[in-house]
């Protein structure tokens, strides 16, 4: 029996296997005419030589419906800028790699710096941002989709899918947000299980009714790296620098957007990308800083809907939180011994704990610092405050591509 289950109060689109790729396609094409589609790919160099973006490039080879395509390069010299470049060549759209460590694509970030517009550092979430801030200053896309670079078994009915709420009119969408299974050879995906899931529902115990965080529990798989949205929402939305993106972008499309103009989408039956590492002896990396990061966009999010956080509401958060979190344990231990597929309880448990002392280290600096590092400025702020950097986005990318 196919999954018709709705969460919450956004609207599910389930993934039937009842319509071809070939007609989804067939229809994105003629949507896109008068709804042209951009497609922002946030790329590290090295992702580059990884099977997955190979795998990607290959697959996009075939989508007629995108008008063009963007890829925010990070981590690369002059020497691989070029490499990139020829490696994305073979794509039959129109492509611009925004070069994040070009010397031109630096001015422009010391000249937003002096005029106080705090880029944040560099990550995904500075260069989704710019990426996106080339689409608009290109001028000539309704929408944009955005997915990672390091997803193995990709193919392009993942692009077809998470485009076709925003690009088609009679669904009237804004946002998209993918959501997918995250079971292969074993139950992956252990920041949103044992984390971001048992701790909207321990805010849930502690904090009483907040539609905030009914919106959070609707989706599926929250922390996906696949979303799609108008342009109109792309240039008023903020973004967050860090591990904190995906939450981030959800939260301000809650405050800018009706949640009847919010879907999820099944985009595939199965996900496979590369895995963190748990690093449970350093906050600084792996899903230890993850859940760090996401704790501090979850407290300042609710803060800014009026939730008064305490040292004692945050004690209580956080009993509640492990509670939960084990007895989550033995629900996912359950579902890999009736499936045949192996299951680590102890590495369980320490991903828990681990994930605790994440939720004390972000509480902490919550508290301490209740503003912390901001999201990185919609794109009305800045043009407001520099009417011309479109333009001089738009030149300095033209020239690196020349």
């Amino acid at each position: 029996m196919s999954d018709l289950h709705q969460t919450g109060v956004i609207s599910t689109l389930h993934r039937f296997h009842t319509s071809s790729l070939e007609q989804l396609e067939k229809e994105l094409e003629q949507l896109s005419t008068v709804r042209p589609i951009t497609l922002v790919l946030p790329a590290l160099y090295r992702e580059l030589e990884g099977e997955g973006l190979k795998r990607i490039v290959e697959e996009l080879k075939e989508v007629k419906y995108l008008h063009q395509i963007v890829v925010s390069l990070s981590d690369a010299n002059a020497k691989e800028f070029q490499h990139a470049r020829e490696f994305f060549s073979v794509l039959p759209q129109k492509v611009r790699i925004i070069w994040n460590e070009g010397e031109q694509i630096e001015k422009l970030f010391q000249l937003l710096e002096k005029h106080d517009i705090n880029i944040g550092p560099d990550g995904k979430g500075r260069s989704v941002w710019i990426a996106l801030g080339y689409m608009l200053a290109e001028g000539e896309s309704y929408m944009v989709a955005i997915h990672d670079c390091d997803i193995v078994n990709y193919n392009r009915g993942i692009l077809a899918r998470l485009c076709y709420p925003i690009a088609n009119p009679n669904l009237g969408y804004e946002f998209c947000k993918g959501y997918y299974s995250r079971v292969n050879d074993r139950i992956y995906g252990r920041v949103t299980r044992l984390f971001v899931t048992p701790l909207i529902r321990a805010m849930q115990k502690t904090i009483g009714y907040e539609p905030l965080l009914v919106y959070l529990d609707s989706f599926r798989y929250p922390l996906a790296g696949e979303f799609a949205m108008t342009g109109e929402l792309a240039r008023i939305n903020r973004i967050r620098g860090d591990w904190g993106l995906d939450l981030g972008v959800l939260t301000e499309v809650f405050q800018k957007c009706s949640t009847k103009r919010v879907c999820q989408m099944s985009l595939i039956d199965s996900y496979e990308h590369k895995h963190q590492p748990l690093s449970e002896d350093n906050p600084e990396g792996g899903l230890f800083k993850m859940s760090i990061d996401i704790t501090r966009v979850f407290f300042r999010a609710l803060a800014s809907e009026g939730v008064v956080f305490s040292d004692k509401l945050i004690k209580t958060l956080m009993a509640t939180y492990l509670i939960i979190a084990q007895d989550t344990i033995k629900k996912y231990n359950d579902n890999a011994m009736i499936n045949n597929l192996p299951f680590d309880r102890h590495e369980e448990g320490l991903a828990v704990k681990t994930f605790a002392e994440g939720l004390r280290i972000g509480s902490d600096s919550f508290l301490e610092d209740p503003l912390g590092h901001p999201e990185i400025p919609n794109w009305n702020r800045v043009t407001s405050t520099l009417p011309e950097f479109f333009e001089m986005l738009k030149k300095t990318v033209e020239e690196d591509n020349r």
